[in-house]
């Protein structure tokens, strides 16, 4: 089987990583990829495991290269990280051309390409979010906002790299967001229509499905942490780290995020004309009243993808052409023991101007054991030297029979000793949320 992975970050990383020990895969190409995927499958070739992993210079945007690439070499399935070429439509040109794809059309990419779409459709099928109004007028946005008691939550519709949401403590904070959407046009076109809505309180989690659009599997409950610093400070980022599972997620509560959101999620779709098939990734809190949505995805996350991917124990490419045959009725997904915590190491500056071209050191040494896993994100390779080229650069990636032993593995591989950059910043406390009822 050949295989095309679409993207070229950390969750990328993970997905080549974990498809290479399919023995059903012979050769992975990644569009555009990174240098961490060609040189990171750590399967030993005497176990005749290991795939030819080859990079290919198309970017995630080029849909007609893409296509003829994957028409080009007959390839049998495409996996898209990113979730900008499923709203643009990758699905629905690919399966135009009898090229079996995992990700959803771009008519169901639009729970994650448009917030208000997303709201709309909760809102009419009883999906439990947060109370909100849609505005596309500066003024009535503001008329409203006065009203409010404080904190509140305004969103842009669209995408807009991380940077769309805010969380306002106050009048003049929302007034200034606000103001920034709907009048600066800052994120054009993403920003013309805004969501307010209450601030809710709890636990935030990940929670990935894989779907056929009727049937579902579940993935295991993941925690990723946005904020750039320490105790949930500073602005948010793509993810600065994830672990998994999560110790608070019971059996129970699963069955309610099941129960009361997933499957009313894929049934509303499917009564609006938008069949949902690949990753359906919904990002919830979890209220005094029960889990709520905060909003929803339509591809793996990033970072959450590295620990699971760590934690994975069935072949991922089963878990795939179960999707494409809507088999996975029948699928039962194995994991192995314990925990897996991912730590993103970023360049000084990230998520605002970042440094780039930072050599990274004791990357080999530190990075490709049994113990730890480095998948690369934004980097590239220099005079046989790999260095950053983006804002989040690694994910160190490790694993541990409890949650504290994998915290103290990922973390005993990184800073002076172990892998390092000059102005590396990353988060101290990655995991220990699960760690508060121990």
């Amino acid at each position: 089987m050949k295989v095309l992975v679409i993207g070229s970050g950390g969750r990328e990383h993970a997905l080549v990583w974990k498809i290479a020990q399919s023995k059903k895969v012979k050769k992975i190409f990644c569009a555009p990829g990174n240098p961490g995927m060609i040189l990171g499958s750590d399967l030993k070739k005497s176990q005749g495991l290991t795939p030819v992993i080859e990079n290919i210079p198309i970017q995630v945007r080029e849909l007609d290269k893409l296509l003829q690439f994957a028409k080009k070499e007959k390839i049998d399935l495409t996996v898209v990280g990113q979730e900008n070429p499923l709203i643009s439509g990758i699905a629905d040109l690919f399966v135009r051309h009898n090229l079996p794809v995992i990700g959803p059309t771009r008519k169901a990419a639009r729970i994650e390409g448009s917030k208000v779409f997303a709201k709309k459709l909760m809102e009419k099928y009883g999906i439990p979010t947060a109370k909100f109004e849609v505005f596309d007028d500066y003024n009535k946005a503001i008329r409203y906002a006065k009203k409010l008691k404080y904190p509140q939550v305004v969103k842009a519709d669209g995408q807009c790299l991380g940077k769309g949401v805010a969380v306002c403590d106050n009048y003049t904070q929302a007034e200034i967001f606000l103001k920034k959407l709907l009048k600066e046009k800052t994120f054009g076109a993403a920003g013309e229509k805004v969501i307010i809505e209450e601030c809710l309180q709890g636990q935030e989690i990940s929670y990935m499905v894989a779907t056929d659009g009727y049937n579902f599997v579940s993935l295991l409950p993941s925690q990723d942490h946005k904020r750039v610093f320490d105790n949930d400070c500073g602005p948010n980022t793509g993810g600065m780290g994830a672990y998994a599972p999560v110790p608070f997620v019971n059996k129970e509560l699963i069955k309610v995020i099941e129960d009361t959101i997933v499957r009313p999620t894929l049934k509303a779709m499917r009564k609006e004309g938008n069949l949902y098939e690949g990753i359906l990734y919904p990002g919830l809190i979890l209220t005094k009243e029960g889990p709520k949505v905060l909003e929803y995805n339509c591809r793996f996350g990033d970072p959450e993808t590295q620990p699971l991917m760590r934690l994975l124990k069935t072949d991922i490419i089963d878990i795939f052409e179960a999707i494409i045959n809507k088999s996975l009725k029948n699928l039962k997904v194995e994991w192995h023991k314990g925990f897996a915590v991912c730590v993103v190491l970023t360049a000084k500056g990230y998520p605002g101007e970042y440094e780039k071209g930072k050599e990274i050191c004791r990357l080999k040494q530190f990075g490709e054991s049994d113990k730890v896993r480095v998948f690369q994100a934004g980097t590239e390779r220099i005079e046989g030297k790999t260095v950053g080229s983006g804002g989040r650069i690694l994910g160190v990636t490790a694993s541990g029979v409890s949650l504290k032993e994998a915290i103290h593995n990922t973390y005993e591989s990184i800073g002076e000793n172990g892998i390092h950059f000059s102005g590396m910043h990353y988060r101290k406390d990655i995991g220990m949320k699960g760690l508060m009822n121990d």
